[in-house]
């Protein structure tokens, strides 16, 4: 069992950066992959990054590509989600989810434990 509890999210005008932070904790959360997901009201949840558990390896949406990056810091528990150039369109309930796998997954359904979410609201 991994905990995960993200923070970060807010209120930004479009062109504006926000870092989202997920931190685990509980049975050795350094030995998941972990994704970031995003959901908007009526939407289905939409894969953004995942990055392995070394952290070697990082894959993103082409929607997000080249504006968000992903990373972590195994030594704290924590994967990050940095994220420039927001539009609009990015304003979603965002997500870290964890795998028991080393590689990362663009399906949601390949993750066994999720956090709470945190908003992130774009302005135009």
């Amino acid at each position: 069992q991994v905990q995960l509890v993200e923070s970060g999210g807010g209120l930004v005008q479009a062109g504006g950066s926000l870092r989202l932070s997920c931190v685990a904790s509980g049975r050795t959360p350094g030995s998941y992959a972990m994704g970031w997901f995003r959901q908007a009201p009526g939407k289905e949840r939409e894969f953004v990054a995942h990055i392995s558990r070394s952290g070697g390896s990082t894959r993103y949406a082409d929607s997000v590509a080249g504006r968000f990056s992903i990373s972590r810091d195994n030594a704290k528990n924590t994967v990050y989600l940095q994220m420039n150039s927001l539009k609009p369109e990015d304003t979603a309930v965002y997500y870290c989810a964890a795998r028991s796998f080393p590689l990362g997954s663009s399906s949601w359904r390949e993750y066994a434990y999720w956090g709470q979410g945190t908003q992130v609201t774009v302005s135009s």
